[in-house]
């Protein structure tokens, strides 16, 4: 099984736990993340990646898994999920590099499940295309 078929399927699987427990604060403290992501003032693709910088100077590596795979649907180029990067390790240090580490890596993964290979710039400009509706270059 692969690392993004199995942290999902283990946080889907959690949460569906969690939710059954029927417990109002956790419900409501649930829907505020969820809320928090959603599109308002700030586009989704802004939020996540802020959720992502976020993440990495926590050192929360479950939520930069999160976050990572959602800039991946949001469609962010190498060369973006890259600055988002440069500036977690800015803030927070050189104690976020091992998580650094495990970003790119689940970056990787996601472009190679997608068929988009390691460090395929065109591929990912197509991927940012389609989702932006404009042909790719």
């Amino acid at each position: 099984m692969s690392q993004v078929t199995e942290f999902n399927e283990y946080r889907q699987r959690m949460n569906a736990t969690i939710m059954a427990a029927d417990n109002k604060v956790i419900k409501r403290f649930f829907n505020l993340d969820t809320n928090t992501y959603a599109a308002g003032a700030l586009d989704v693709k802004t939020k996540e990646m802020l959720g992502l910088a976020c993440s990495m100077v926590l050192r929360c590596d479950d939520c930069i898994k999160y976050h990572v795979g959602k800039c991946f649907e949001e469609k962010l180029t190498d060369e973006e999920i890259y600055e988002v990067f440069a500036i977690a390790n800015i803030i927070g240090g050189s104690i976020v590099i091992p998580h650094f580490r495990r970003a790119v890596e689940y970056w990787e993964i996601l472009k190679s499940e997608a068929g988009l290979g390691a460090h395929d710039g065109a591929g990912l400009a197509a991927h940012k295309a389609e989702h932006d509706g404009q042909p790719s270059v």
